[in-house]
């Protein structure tokens, strides 16, 4: 029978063949496995991820609190989740002055022009909105310990982090092009001769990748309709230093479309763990690290055909 051949299209950022051959064989009894004993990937059900997530930043927060430290924290896209450690903080009383927050990225125009905090699709203002002022006020950290990245302070973001003592926690997860924040494997911002070149890179504005746009044109707060006109073509972000100096990090691999079986997360989802560590899959870096990662039942699951379904 002749076989049938083609090339991935050249937009798709990684195209190692091999390696996607290699990790899609890789089933759901054996997606913990890791050779980096420090890399340690734990599965979990899927109800269980963000109920997880927001108890280890509130235990964070309030541990911090009882011994009378700082603490930093490199916070993701926000999600609703937020409200839950603020009920938390509101129920325990945790008093949060000694938090400092830093969002890893934000949206930005194709003049490079960081979305305003009063956009409501904006990540500042989602994070103010579910998490700082759902806190009691007696209890909320000054709003100036609540930063994001912006035009104003993009070229001196990884500075301000390195200045309050660095990032005791980051928290990412990866996207379909398996970026990490907005890092994008085919930006021209983060292109670099080595990896050790691209490792050492800060925050900067980059270009979001097309596979980006169309995974956040399926979020809610977009209408989850395919709208790609939505998303802005632009977005500030950490840089692959700032994740890589946190003193913890935990990676979180849980997306699905609207909490179905389907999941474009599960394929990127084994890239990220037991793929090539390069910058063409940002994410994987996490791999050289000491990462706890936390995978969900639905992106550890066999991939093969459902020949029963289509879309």
């Amino acid at each position: 029978m002749k076989t049938f051949q083609f090339t991935p299209a050249d937009y798709v950022p990684f195209r190692d063949l091999k390696a996607i051959e290699k990790v899609l064989r890789i089933k759901r009894k054996d997606i913990a496995m890791h050779p980096n004993k420090n890399f340690k990937i734990t599965v979990m059900p899927d109800a269980e991820v963000g109920f997880r997530w927001a108890c280890d930043m509130f235990w964070r927060i309030k541990t911090a609190a009882d011994a009378g430290q700082e603490i930093v924290v490199i916070t993701p896209n926000p999600v609703r989740g937020y409200a839950r450690v603020a009920y938390l903080i509101n129920k325990f009383k945790v008093p949060c002055r000694h938090l400092y927050t830093f969002n890893m990225d934000e949206y930005a125009n194709e003049h490079g022009e960081t979305a305003p905090e009063s956009w409501p699709f904006g990540f500042m203002h989602a994070f103010k909105k579910y998490f700082y002022h759902t806190i009691d006020p007696k209890l909320r950290p000054p709003e100036s310990q609540i930063k994001g990245p912006t035009t104003k302070n993009i070229h001196d973001y990884g500075k301000m982090i390195a200045d309050q003592g660095g990032a005791d926690i980051c928290y990412s997860g990866p996207g379909w092009t398996g970026h990490l924040a907005f890092i994008e494997p085919d930006a021209p911002e983060f292109q670099a001769a080595s990896l050790d070149e691209w490792m050492k890179m800060g925050p900067r504005v980059c270009r979001l990748s097309p596979f980006t746009i169309a995974q956040n044109s399926l979020h809610g707060s977009f209408g989850m309709s395919g709208n790609l006109c939505a998303l802005p073509p632009l977005a500030a972000t950490v840089g692959p230093a700032e994740v890589i100096a946190s003193k913890n990090r935990i990676d979180v691999h849980s997306l699905t479309i609207d909490g179905s079986f389907a999941s474009w997360q599960r394929l990127i989802t084994r890239l990220c763990l037991h793929g090539p560590v390069t910058p063409r899959v940002p994410t994987s870096i996490h791999q050289r690290l000491r990462t706890d990662c936390w995978v969900s039942e639905t992106a550890a699951a066999d991939i093969k055909p459902y020949w029963e379904k289509e879309y």
